[in-house]
């Protein structure tokens, strides 16, 4: 009984969970009127293509698309190499001023966003980078917390196994490529999800440099359409289930790796 019990508890949970998710996916579907209507409409409708089309007409949603996973995907994929990198170099290398370069980097997480937010700008000016994919790609590759936490997962690399690679004959470089980062496939999932969840959310920072339409992510895009007279929320709804998918693919498909990559940080020398 007392499992029946807990069971039941998990399902009314799940369901509460997921209702807002199923809401939305059914006001993508629905006329604008009908989404706040009273009762409310629970069964999909047959506004799903007409949606589609207004939400392209409004924004252009194909090529936001484009840009959203074109940014994302670059971003995660040299995030990754670049914190995987830095967190095996903490973890194992021993170098002068190791541990101040690592508490420096653990400060740099505690400063608000928005301190960097004007230099930041002015040097992606002084570039000539404003309305280009280096600007929302690069400035954030060595994301603090993704070498934090890689850097934790690399000390429970045995030196005795790089060691042995060394007296096999094996290059740094092979060592990292071939040993490494094999073993590090959790803590990399947990790390990519990380990311991506990270740049394909991020609003403030694509606002403020992506000044031409052309260049929208989904988030700024989406933005735009909350006007002061009219709202359409078919087309929000549209759009925030386009925007959510991907999020929830890319979780599921690497959700395993994920919780194996976040217990392995809690990992003690």
């Amino acid at each position: 009984m007392k499992k029946i019990g807990l069971y039941a508890l998990l399902l009314v949970g799940v369901l509460l969970s997921m209702f807002p998710f199923y809401w939305m996916f059914i006001g993508a579907t629905n006329p604008s009127g009908e989404i706040f209507s009273i009762p409310p409409n629970l069964t999909p409708g047959d506004h799903f293509m007409e949606n589609l089309q207004n939400l392209n007409e409004s924004v252009g949603i194909w090529r936001v698309i484009f840009n959203s996973v074109f940014i994302t995907l670059t971003f995660t994929i040299l995030s990754v190499m670049i914190c995987s990198a830095a967190g095996y170099a903490f973890a194992k290398y021993k170098f002068k001023g190791r541990d101040p370069i690592f508490f420096m980097l653990l400060l740099a997480i505690m400063i608000p966003y928005h301190v960097t937010l004007i230099p930041l700008f002015q040097l992606m000016a002084s570039l000539d980078w404003l309305n280009t994919y280096y600007a929302v790609i690069l400035p954030n590759l060595a994301y603090p917390f993704a070498i934090f936490l890689m850097r934790q997962n690399m000390r429970s690399i045995p030196d005795s196994l790089l060691e042995a690679s060394r007296v096999d004959g094996a290059g740094e470089f092979r060592i990292f490529f071939t040993v490494v980062l094999p073993t590090m496939r959790p803590a990399i999932a947990a790390v990519a999800i990380f990311l991506f969840m990270f740049q394909w959310n991020n609003f403030l920072w694509p606002l403020v440099v992506l000044g031409d339409s052309d260049m929208h992510t989904l988030p700024v895009a989406l933005s735009s359409l909350v006007g002061m007279s009219r709202i359409d929320y078919g087309q929000i709804m549209m759009g925030t289930t386009l925007s959510t998918l991907p999020i929830m693919i890319f979780f599921l498909i690497l959700q395993k790796q994920f919780i194996s990559g976040i217990l392995g940080g809690s990992v003690k020398e």
